[in-house]
């Protein structure tokens, strides 16, 4: 099948309208073809923007305006102050593919309601090596290595993978292109979080006002996080996604006080 052909390509076109967002990227009628701009950059002005050639973005989407790689596509951090433009929908296809691979035809899956979902346990249960310590996660760690890798403040995808207990993302806390299995980074997050669980335990007595403190110092973290730090280095530990699942951890405590 050709690219012009393509079902889920022309199920995206009729819904463009005036305008549409895809994840980062917004998708616009422009004379006889299309432009490309990220959401961000809504009605600039077009001499206020860079122009980039199709084969151009996948470079931009490569690295944050930080400089630091980009190793999820999906994640909210996508340069801004560019356009593309295209002329046919081939290029189109071609530049969405460059920005977020497999997304489109994700996209399409999810409207047509053919979903091959993977679950976490099927997933992780074909996990050999280094990676089979993430079969050993409890239900409820699952889960917040989920909301600590998953959330909207790390990736706009539409999490539908679950283990008991965890609820799927809505589509209005991110977008309509689902994730429909763990992916690498998420198995790696995993890993090292049950190693972490492993890690000997330190019996520290803290007033509900210390806990609140380090919570705040915790959330002062996640809104200013270091913009040189690399995205998946987990062994730093001010990662931010090492930083929710502190948090996490602290917010069940809480609640269990609470309950207590």
């Amino acid at each position: 099948m050709g690219l012009l052909e393509n079902p889920a390509l022309k199920a995206l076109l009729a819904e463009v309208g005036g305008g549409i967002a895809f994840l980062q990227a917004r998708i616009r009628p422009a004379g006889k073809g299309w432009e490309l701009r990220h959401v961000e950059d809504g009605e600039r002005a077009e001499g206020e923007l860079r122009s980039v050639a199709v084969a151009e973005l996948r470079d931009l989407a490569q690295t944050t305006a930080a400089g630091a790689f980009r190793p999820l596509k999906s994640a909210p951090n996508l340069r801004s102050g560019w356009r593309c433009m295209m002329h046919s929908e081939a290029e189109l296809e071609g530049a969405l593919h460059q920005l977020y691979p497999g997304a489109l035809a994700d996209w399409f899956a999810a409207k047509s309601g053919a979903l091959p979902v993977t679950h976490y346990r099927e997933f992780t249960n074909r996990q050999t090596g280094m990676y089979r310590i993430t079969q050993m996660l409890a239900d409820g760690q699952v889960a917040a290595v989920a909301r600590a890798h998953c959330g909207a403040r790390f990736c706009l995808k539409r999490r539908l993978w679950t283990v008991d207990g965890l609820e799927v993302d809505e589509a209005s806390s991110k977008s309509m292109v689902p994730c429909l299995e763990p992916c690498p980074m998420l198995l790696e997050f995993a890993r090292l979080a049950m190693r972490m669980e492993q890690e000997d335990k330190m019996n520290v007595e803290l007033s509900s006002s210390d806990l609140e403190t380090i919570k705040g110092a915790l959330e002062t973290a996640l809104a200013h996080p270091n913009p040189q730090l690399r995205e998946a280095d987990f062994s730093a530990p001010d990662n931010p996604r090492r930083v929710q699942l502190v948090l996490e951890k602290l917010r069940a405590v809480g609640s269990e006080r609470e309950e207590g």
